[in-house]
């Protein structure tokens, strides 16, 4: 397909001009700092180094002591195998650090401990309890709401009663929901109602940078704290190391705006490192709230050209569905500076409305329990989908349960359609996501590729019943290893848009035929699929 471009008027104001790649890579390597990845080579490089010394020593000694090193290594590398099999976990990231550490004792033991072994202390255990307690009086279900849904259809009131009783939030209908379509439509809305506020506003993020997004709402921000306003930012310093100064928190907080850093990076290998805050949340006075896949970032708005046009999504949701958001937001914020917040104090009292005919249910995910809360949401859609399940994705790296699920559904003759990108963002990782291309096509799911430029919207939709809106990736690291949030939609209009809107970007895209990624060599099929073997690293 043909990829139309449109050069800028001459007149253009510079503010407004689209940044080229080009010009973002040299603007991100002026803006480089120490990262973890930097980090992570070096322990990398002196865990080699070892396993190289302790191989040849062995080798080569016949030292009594080099054989009782050996077997040492060899038991903790068993003990260590033990505790990945016993866990609660996808098997293929079993598999993988399985294989590693009976590979290489000092290598393999020492990187999972460094950075594969997540264990949930019980300090940070009990944190999360006592908030998750706090917030749930306030959280109560409807039963008029609830009987709502599963009236529409029994799968979504299983569904709904499953994110109730386990995730602890509620369905709702006195709530409104409306799709945005793109970075830029979610853009202006923001801008708005951030200026409609009066009392509070909430603002949590993966990623923020400097520029014309963010400067925008920074200037509301600013405005709306010098009239007194309760303003608060949050953002994850992984996801920010490469677009904020390091001291960006000081200069929020000097402009009134109350700031925390999510998990901030360290120079010691963290076990918690892997805990990413990948949320995308504003709340406003408790009224409206908004989340998605949009960043704040000029590449979401295409006012920066990174992969060519960015294409993502968001859902702007009012009523008495913001409660659920507000509580995301208040429980990560007190979880991160230790705070004791009143939740009554930022939370609307509920309206008598009904439905209306659509019923919106807003959840979050947390690497810290066994509940792998956003994967289950996607498995309920793709297993009760009955005519037709599309998804939208930047990365298609599952399990084998959910590729499994998306077989079956296509082989029992559900419309099971998938958009990918063309451009990718991460070389490897793109290419793993292409290696399930084949055994997916096979199976009659038709899978796609946005030729436009990069696929960032996270999106289900099914019999034009119900749709989830959120920030999940189908990869292992949003599934099961950052805190995550979306929202599933139960009828009205918003589920059409999601519909719409997938087909309006299928016609930017091409389909991916049989075959098409396979690799001709024997070289090309191994090296696949020792990516897959390692894509819950990825």
């Amino acid at each position: 397909m043909s990829n139309e471009t449109t050069e800028p008027p001459i007149d253009e104001p510079a503010s407004m001009r689209v940044i080229t790649g080009v010009e973002y890579r040299r603007m991100s390597q002026m803006k480089l700092r120490i990262r973890p990845k930097i980090i992570r080579a070096l322990v990398l490089a002196v865990l080699i180094v070892a396993q190289l010394w302790l191989l040849a020593w062995t080798l080569w000694t016949s030292s009594e002591y080099s054989v009782y090193v050996d077997i040492a290594l060899s038991i903790i590398s068993l003990l260590a195998v033990l505790h990945i099999v016993k866990s609660n976990t996808d098997p293929s990231y079993k598999l993988i650090w399985s294989i590693l550490i009976l590979l290489a004792p000092v290598f393999g033991g020492f990187f999972y401990l460094f950075f594969g072994l997540q264990p949930s202390s019980r300090r940070l255990q009990r944190r999360i309890a006592s908030l998750d307690a706090a917030a749930k009086p306030l959280m109560v279900q409807d039963p008029t709401a609830l009987e709502a849904v599963a009236s529409m259809r029994a799968d979504f009131g299983r569904q709904a009663r499953y994110l109730t009783a386990t995730a602890g939030f509620p369905v709702y209908g006195a709530s409104e929901s409306e799709y945005l379509t793109s970075g830029e439509a979610k853009f202006e809305r923001l801008k708005a109602e951030l200026s409609k506020a009066e009392r509070f506003i909430f603002l949590e993020y993966f990623i923020i940078e400097e520029g014309l997004m963010w400067n925008s709402v920074l200037e509301i921000l600013t405005a709306k704290a010098a009239l007194g306003l309760e303003v608060r930012v949050m953002y994850d310093d992984i996801g920010c190391l490469l677009t904020l100064p390091t001291d960006y928190k000081r200069t929020l907080e000097a402009a009134g705006i109350r700031c925390a850093v999510f998990n901030p990076a360290s120079a010691f290998p963290s076990t918690l490192l892997n805990h990413r805050d990948h949320r995308k949340i504003v709340v406003v006075d408790g009224r409206v709230a908004f989340t998605g896949g949009v960043n704040l970032a000029d590449e979401y708005i295409n006012k920066v050209d990174k992969y060519g046009h960015w294409k993502d999504a968001a859902v702007f949701i009012a009523g008495d569905a913001v409660a659920s958001l507000t509580v995301m937001f208040l429980n990560m914020w007190n979880l991160q500076t230790k705070g004791h917040d009143d939740y009554r104090d930022f939370i609307a009292p509920p309206r008598p409305e009904p439905g209306r005919g659509q019923y919106v249910q807003p959840y979050a995910d947390s690497p810290m329990d066994y509940e792998n809360v956003g994967a289950s949401v996607y498995l309920n859609i793709i297993n009760s989908a009955q005519v037709y399940v599309y998804i939208m994705t930047p990365y298609l790296i599952v399990d084998h349960t959910i590729m499994t699920s998306l077989c079956l559904a296509a082989k029992s003759g559900v419309d099971v359609r998938i958009i990918t990108p063309r451009h990718w963002d991460k070389r490897y990782v793109h290419m793993t996501t292409r290696s399930y291309y084949d055994e997916l096509v096979s199976a009659g799911v038709k899978v796609f590729e946005y030729v436009d430029g990069f696929m960032h919207a996270k999106t289900f939709v099914s019999d034009d019943a119900v749709a989830v809106v959120g920030t999940t990736n189908l990869d292992y690291r949003s599934l099961y290893l950052h805190y995550e949030c979306g929202a599933v939609i139960y009828g009205g209009p918003a589920v059409g848009a999601v519909r719409e809107d997938f087909e309006r970007t299928l016609e930017r895209c091409d389909p991916v035929a049989p075959g098409e990624y396979r690799p001709r060599t024997m070289t090309g099929r191994v090296f696949l699929q020792v990516l897959r073997l390692f894509s819950p690293l990825l």
